[in-house]
């Protein structure tokens, strides 16, 4: 009887690689391989859809993680409806191919692939928090980069002061853009100061997986210092421009919702207090921060401007 000893760098067929992922190897990596290029990621199995960067503990949030069930389930994004849960019927946004444009004030105005982009900029996972409007708050881990790495690659002329974030409007898949009365496309602003600032960041991915799209995948901009209607999902245009915009909920209801929109417990939302917060997953409250906690990143961004409404 023969008995054969397979030696240590030997394989069974079984454990090769199958042929259409090798062939197609960036479309099974997907986002993963836009991180690992970056060189802040390592590698992840496609079929998990993992996404993993490395942690930027600067801005510690002082709070416990929101559970991913809870953050990915209790959304507002109207253009799928005026609910919360709208996750399900948002899986129907198509993630892929996307791009993302520069326009207005910019030396060369340009669309680019959105997993050409991410090869160009340095990818890093942040742990923020969360406030929106209505009360209720989460802490989410993100992946992503700073919107100033962004600036580098637009580059807007010296003429722009601020920055417009316009986001997707496909009615394929999106039901609630049938509400004619609202201003569609969402789109939201800032100053050119604010997005240079270090907590500014674009996100793509949160609990080491991409964004999904209830939660405004495949890339979102964040303002973890303001209220968070200011952080549009799903950008496709980022236009540069000498005049301050008037963004979605301020054309709405401009007595509630202002260009700022600064997270303060002092000031009230016309129908109801913002001096403290729910927390999603223990629904414990807790006290609201100036600034949403991250005073020390982002106050002097304000200084001399007491004439404006910059909180709410």
């Amino acid at each position: 009887m023969l008995i054969r000893i397979p030696r240590g760098w030997e394989l069974p067929d079984s454990a090769a690689t199958p042929e259409p992922l090798v062939l197609d190897r960036r479309k099974a990596l997907g986002l993963g391989g836009a991180l690992i290029g970056a060189g802040l990621a390592r590698p992840a199995r496609a079929q998990e859809g993992a996404l993993t960067a490395m942690r930027n503990t600067r801005y510690p949030p002082a709070r416990e993680v929101t559970p991913e069930r809870d953050a990915t389930t209790y959304n507002n994004y109207y253009e799928f409806g005026p609910g919360k849960s709208i996750a399900s019927g948002a899986q129907r946004l198509p993630q892929r191919p996307w791009t993302l444009k520069f326009e207005g004030m910019v030396e060369k105005p340009q669309e680019l692939d959105l997993d050409g982009l991410l090869r160009r900029v340095s990818l890093e996972e942040r742990v923020l928090r969360h406030r929106c409007v209505e009360a209720w708050a989460m802490t989410v881990p993100w992946t992503g980069f700073p919107m100033a790495e962004l600036l580098k690659i637009a580059a807007p002329t010296a003429s722009a002061k601020y920055v417009v974030f316009e986001t997707v409007a496909d009615r394929s898949a999106m039901p609630g853009l049938r509400q004619s009365w609202y201003p569609w496309p969402y789109s939201e602003g800032c100053t050119m100061a604010e997005a240079a600032n270090e907590m500014c960041f674009l996100a793509v991915g949160m609990y080491g997986k991409p964004v999904p799209p209830q939660n405004g995948g495949p890339i979102r901009v964040l303002f973890p210092w303001k209220y968070g209607f200011k952080s549009g999902k799903a950008l496709t245009t980022i236009r540069f421009t000498d005049t301050r915009p008037v963004s979605f909920w301020e054309k709405l209801q401009p007595s509630e919702y202002g260009f700022w929109a600064n997270v303060n417990p002092e000031v009230p939302h016309p129908r109801w207090s913002q001096a403290s917060e729910r927390l999603l997953g223990s629904n414990e409250r807790v006290p609201t921060k100036i600034f949403n906690g991250y005073g020390e990143f982002v106050a002097s961004l304000y200084e001399g401007m007491s004439g404006e409404r910059l909180f709410l």
